[in-house]
């Protein structure tokens, strides 16, 4: 039989202060590693979607300049402004 015990963040947080600062290294590395899980496919992910918008806008990711790129997802992040197109 398995048993549950709902904490709250905060008692999770107190409960691993209690602990020595190895086991606390073992805790933060496990959940570090984790963490980044499925990271690179999310960023792969990410990477077609921008070069998808580019393309929809008549641009090539590949082709632009770091200040070209930069401006456009800074464009892209700010809603106040219409993205260049």
């Amino acid at each position: 039989m398995n048993a549950t015990i709902k904490l709250t963040t905060e008692q999770v947080i107190d409960f691993i202060q209690q602990m020595p600062p190895k086991e606390k290294r073992a805790v933060l590395v496990a959940l570090a590693e984790r963490s980044s899980v499925g990271q690179e496919e999310r960023m792969k992910y990410a990477e077609a979607q921008v070069r998808q918008l580019c393309a929809s806008r008549g641009l090539n990711w590949d082709t632009m300049t770091e200040e070209e790129r930069e401006d456009f997802i800074d464009d892209l992040v700010h809603e106040d402004r219409e993205c260049n197109q």
